[in-house]
């Protein structure tokens, strides 16, 4: 059975995670990381719309319009839970108290540099709290799947309008666990069924490639 990529790249991404983290999710596959975090480790999830302590995702009948993410879908919160205003939230952020971000990439670079928020010609809402994470979070993770439509989506240099320069600290996919260096990317890990040569064929920058490469996901 072929393996779901997303579901792949969630379960990695979790094992980033440590217990008493404050972890932002951004819209899309991030938010799948929710629902692999290993029992004995404790999350408190944060939403840049006003939360601490957002829950799973409500059962049909008891969803709350009113009790939304940052990316309109219901939400719960746990016990101990707590919202506030969009100031008080973004205080929190550009403070540096958020342990871990995770989000999708249009496009990411060698250098670090992150591209998720727009590609010109097309109509987007607007960057949203992307910049003010990327920048005041501690960690910053990107999840993806490698390419898109078999384009590369991890480069030498950025190409799409940039949201933040030089804060990508890692880079996890479906086929690399990839870590951001000053002196480049480093192929850290193997996806499940990739060899080195796929992973650098699929990738749009020179990687480094040490002589121990673990493998995830089996």
């Amino acid at each position: 059975m072929a393996l779901d990529a997303k579901v792949v790249i969630a379960k990695r991404v979790a094992q980033e995670l440590h217990d008493g983290d404050v972890v932002n999710l951004g819209i899309g596959l991030p938010t799948l990381v929710a629902n692999y975090i290993p029992e004995n480790v404790d999350v408190t999830f944060q939403s840049e719309n006003g939360f601490l302590g957002l829950g799973p995702a409500p059962e049909a009948d008891k969803i709350d319009m009113e009790l939304v993410n940052a990316g309109g879908q219901p939400v719960t919160i746990v016990p101990g839970g707590c919202y506030f205003d969009s100031c008080t939230s973004f205080g929190i952020i550009r403070g540096g108290h958020v342990d871990a971000t995770v989000l999708g990439a249009l496009q990411v670079d060698e250098k670090g540099n992150l591209a998720n928020w727009k590609i010109p010609g097309k109509m987007v809402p607007g960057m949203g709290g992307a910049m003010d994470l990327v920048v005041g979070a501690k960690n910053v993770i990107v999840a993806m799947q490698h390419t898109q439509k078999g384009d590369h989506k991890i480069l030498s240099e950025c190409t799409l309008p940039l949201t933040a320069k030089e804060q990508v600290n890692l880079i996890i996919t479906e086929m690399a666990v990839i870590e951001v260096t000053k002196e480049g990317l480093v192929l850290k890990e193997l996806g499940p069924e990739a060899t080195v040569e796929e992973v650098q064929a699929a990738t749009g920058a020179k990687l480094i490639i040490p002589e121990d490469i673990k493998r995830f996901g089996v």
